[in-house]
Order: structure tokens, then C-alpha cells, then sequence
């Protein structure tokens, strides 16, 4: 039985990680808004009661029905043993994921600083100061922590020849980078030399090849997560 994913049409935003985790995995699952519709997703979530997700993405999977998207990761390399095998090193796969969901809304709150409600140009000058402050301090901080971890195996891997879910994550925030920071992006790529490793060895998996070469991939745009801005990337 197919898992279904629920997720916004036309944006990768954060269903994109786990499309990513899936295709690489082999996972069998189901894009329900692409096959039924924003109606259909709203009708699904509206339906529910009791503990539910608060928000797209979420899946079914039989009885299971989860949201977040660093717990469906983790639920989804549990099920198909695609985690280490070892609850330690698990738990720290999933201590890492966290901290990229921690990176992704930082990345989202660059161009939308006051609230999600207003559109970027009713919050210009704040993300101009929100930007400048991402820019110097906020990533950096997060890819030498990457770094550091990348750096603990031989890699390209966080495990080292073995991916998991925090590297086809961790593949989706840089590309997502090099798209709304350009400039950024490629200042300080020769600092962090085991991200850039991982970022050329993930489009190597087999069901991502396959994924990458196909028209199921949606581009980042000006609707998503990763919006680039020229303006908030300047040096």
C-alpha cells in the first residue's frame, strides 16, 4: 500500500524533503494533491479530529497518520531501514534533521520577518536588517555545524558511504541556498569542503538520478521556502 504524501501544489517547500527521501529509497508513495487536488487536501485535514497535523506535509500510511516533517523522515527510515540500524546514531540522524527544520524557518523568515500573513514588500526593511544578520551570522553557524558533522566519516555521507535522510535534506537546503543566495552561496562554498561533497554525491543515488531527470521535480520559485531576492543578497 502506497504512502501518501499531503502537500501544497507548485512549491517544493518542506514536502520537497520528503518527496527527496522517498525517491531515493524507493519508497512507494502517492503525491495526493497532484492527483486529486487543493480541494481534496483541504477536505482531508478539515475531516480530522482529535490529534492530527496541524499542517501540510503529512502522511498516511495504513492507520499512521503524521506530521512534521523530521518525524515522517524519521518514521519512513525506521520503516524501510534506511537509518543506521543503531538507536544512538539514530537519534542523532534525527537530532540533525531537527536542526535543519531550525535552518528552514530561518531561511523563510529572511523574507518574511514580521509574519507569514503580509507579503514581502509590507516587510522590505525588515528583512533587509533580517538578511543582513543571515548573511554574516545565522548560516554560516549552521553549515560549520553540518560541517563538523559531515567531517566525522570519510563521506560523502553523514555515515559515510551509506545516505540517510539528513543528506538528501541536507542536498535540498543547499540547493535551496544557491538559489536565493547566490552571491552568498558561492562566497563561502570552499569553506565548508564536506558540504560541497555531499552536494555532488547526493544527485549520484540511484532513485534521485531517476527523480532529478524527470518533470516531477518542482522548481524553487518565489512561492516557496527558498525565494530568491536579489536585494537580500547583496554583499
Amino acid at each position: 500500500m502506497s504512502v501518501q504524501l499531503w502537500y501544497w501544489p507548485e512549491i517544493p517547500g518542506r514536502g520537497e524533503f520528503v518527496r527527496l527521501f522517498c525517491e531515493a529509497g524507493e519508497i512507494d508513495y502517492v503525491d495526493m494533491v497532484l492527483e486529486k487536488g487543493v480541494d481534496a487536501l483541504l477536505e482531508d485535514m478539515e475531516g480530522r479530529e482529535g490529534i492530527r497535523p496541524f499542517a501540510p506535509p503529512y502522511i498516511v500510511d495504513g492507520e499512521v497518520v503524521i506530521g512534521q516533517t523530521a518525524h515522517i523522515l524519521a518514521y519512513l527510515s525506521e520503516q524501510h531501514g534506511l537509518g543506521s540500524g543503531e538507536l544512538a546514531i539514530d537519534l542523532q540522524l534525527i537530532q540533525l534533521q531537527l536542526d535543519i527544520s531550525d535552518l528552514v524557518e530561518e531561511v523563510h523568515s529572511v523574507h518574511h520577518p514580521i509574519a507569514s500573513s503580509r507579503y514581502y514588500n509590507e516587510q522590505m526593511d525588515a528583512a533587509f536588517e533580517r538578511a543582513a544578520d543571515f548573511r554574516a551570522n545565522r548560516l554560516p553557524k549552521y553549515y560549520a555545524h553540518f560541517e563538523s558533522a559531515l567531517s566525522a566519516q570519510d563521506g560523502p555521507f553523514v555515515l559515510g558511504e551509506d545516505w540517510t535522510h539528513v543528506d538528501t535534506s541536507l542536498w535540498q537546503v543547499m540547493e535551496g541556498i544557491d538559489y536565493a543566495f547566490p552571491n552568498l552561496a558561492r562566497t563561502i562554498a570552499e569553506d565548508y569542503p564536506c558540504m560541497q561533497a555531499l552536494q555532488g554525491g547526493v544527485p549520484e543515488i540511484g532513485g534521485i538520478a531517476d527523480y532529478l531527470a524527470s518533470d516531477r521535480r518542482i522548481g524553487f520559485n518565489k512561492n516557496g521556502i527558498f525565494r530568491h531576492y536579489p536585494e537580500l543578497d547583496e554583499e
